[in-house]
């Protein structure tokens, strides 16, 4: 049994911080938080942490990421672990896939390749159908470490004021970044076959966006895959989410499960601590993790907001939302990958119906095949499958009621392109998740799964700011604030946040204690 471990001494009292929500960046903020000095509570809605970075478990053992479904670029949570006194990988087993993961161009004939970090494969691969494009991996991979180098002082900083946007830093970067291009468009200058390029650019979905507008920064997405590899957490990515809180635990963090926030209490602008369970709860300091859309104008009073009114929020551009099937299959699927991305022949026509609300027919799928490499995710002999379809959010107003089973039948045909001909039959559990369950059951406004989008009047100071804009004492962190979505920058936001909140209330750093296992 891990007893809690004493947190490092302040020069001063140390302060309470009460943390709203215990998805990836409150779980974050509040292992660094507790590793300098403070006492922290989390407060959480639902019996279970990680937020959407969960597992979900059917009565019949079948185990299921709920929302994001592998590591990438694993730097910068083993630092969080590492500033705790913890080692992310004695407490979590990450395996390397190669293949990262299997793309099928649906065509006539159709194209499958499987996507590995090892270049020589890789161009080898691209060269069997493009033969013109391999020369291209090489240089693109060259470019985006250069561009990576660019962009990670701007991922690590706050952005409390506009004129933060002129810094030298930022000025530095815009011509490696080329904001005035898109990821398709920047992507030409190394691959002239469109599939190709989307092999390189589909991971734009990563941020609910579409390679054809998200920013041509963004190609560094790919660019991370291919130089620092795709980890599966053996467990499901929720495994990471429980380590998180055992070693916040291990400092002396609080988690309050089952347990939601009423509002935030105020005085004037500043925030002075959370009302949940019908108590105030006094805080020196407050730190939001709920979904942005949805928790804002709930929890922070209207009147105070002027950056961020309800009116603005109600108006800002948001993600797609995706269509969720979570089967439990008899039997293993040796056709299916680990990771698989079916690319519709009609791509294009696909984001512009998604764009305009129009719910796609043939529609391009995700899908997660976990039991190849981790077969506690499933009873013996059996699979554990987990689809995601991109669709409209709610915002366009599809009775997902009515649709719900008619779109079920579309995916669950649409796996007949990647080879498997008989799942019906063979399914014992099924759970369906639309973008109307995104936003009734898991708290996500508009049900717009990847937070506001990327664009870049979204984005650095545009986007809601850590220090959370006209308030004193109210802190963000996830997906809604700077950096943005993605777990590696989830986690980078938070230790913004937490510099941000050690700075204000003089705090010494989290110091790395050895903890107790």
């Amino acid at each position: 049994m891990n007893a809690p471990l004493p947190a490092p001494a302040l020069r001063r009292q140390r302060p309470n911080i009460a943390i709203i929500g215990a998805g990836p960046g409150g779980l974050a903020a509040a292992m660094l938080l507790a590793a300098s000095g403070a006492r922290v509570t989390v407060f959480e809605k639902d019996d279970v942490v990680g937020g959407r970075t969960r597992t979900l478990t059917s009565p019949e053992g079948y185990r299921f990421d709920l929302g994001p479904t592998f590591f990438l670029y694993p730097r910068i949570i083993r630092e969080v672990f590492a500033s705790c006194g913890a080692d992310l990988d004695e407490e979590v087993e990450l395996v390397q896939l190669d293949p990262q993961y299997r793309l099928i161009f649906e065509g006539s004939p159709s194209i499958t390749l499987d996507a590995t970090g090892d270049l020589d494969r890789m161009e080898a691969a691209i060269a069997a159908f493009a033969p013109q494009d391999a020369a291209g991996v090489r240089r693109f991979m060259a470019d985006n470490r250069w561009k990576l180098d660019a962009f990670r002082p701007v991922l690590e900083k706050p952005f409390s004021t506009t004129a933060r946007m002129l810094g030298k830093d930022v000025l530095f970067s815009l011509p490696q970044l080329r904001p005035h291009l898109q990821v398709d468009e920047d992507l030409r200058r190394y691959f002239s076959d469109p599939r190709v390029r989307l092999a390189f650019s589909f991971q734009t979905k990563y941020l609910g966006m579409s390679p054809f507008k998200c920013p041509s920064m963004f190609t560094i997405l790919s660019f991370l895959e291919y130089e620092y590899g795709v980890y599966h957490p053996i467990g499901g990515c929720g495994a990471v989410s429980e380590a998180m809180r055992r070693v916040a635990e291990r400092l002396g963090v609080e988690f309050r499960l089952g347990t939601p926030v009423e509002r935030i209490a105020f005085a004037g602008r500043r925030a002075v601590g959370v009302e949940a369970g019908g108590r105030h709860h006094a805080a020196d300091a407050v730190v939001l993790n709920g979904d942005f859309a949805h928790a804002v104008p709930r929890l922070v009073p209207d009147s105070i907001r002027k950056a961020w009114s309800d009116r603005k929020i109600a108006k800002a551009r948001y993600s797609c939302s995706t269509f969720m099937l979570y089967l439990g299959v008899e039997g293993t699927l040796p056709q299916l990958a680990h990771h698989n991305v079916l690319l519709s022949e009609s791509y294009q026509e696909n984001i512009r119906q998604i764009e305009t609300g129009v719910i796609p027919e043939a529609p391009s799928l995700y899908v997660q095949n976990p039991t190849v490499t981790d077969p506690g995710m499933a009873p013996p002999g059996h699979s554990a499958l987990y689809m995601l379809v991109p669709v409209p959010n709610l915002r366009h107003g599809a009775d997902w009621a009515a649709e719900q089973r008619r779109f079920r039948d579309i995916a669950i045909g649409r796996l007949k392109v990647l080879g498997v001909e008989d799942i019906e039959s063979r399914i014992r559990y099924e759970r369906i998740v639309s973008p109307q369950g995104w936003q009734d059951e898991f708290a996500v406004g508009f049900g717009a799964t990847f937070n506001l989008s990327h664009d870049l009047l979204q984005m650095l100071s545009f986007r809601p700011r850590n220090r959370f804009n006209d308030t004193e004492g109210l802190y963000l962190v996830g997906g809604g604030t700077h950096p943005g979505s993605g777990l590696p920058v989830i986690y980078e936001g938070a230790r913004i946040t937490t510099r941000l909140i050690q700075e204000d209330l003089a705090m010494e750093p989290a110091v790395a204690p050895a903890l107790a296992r």
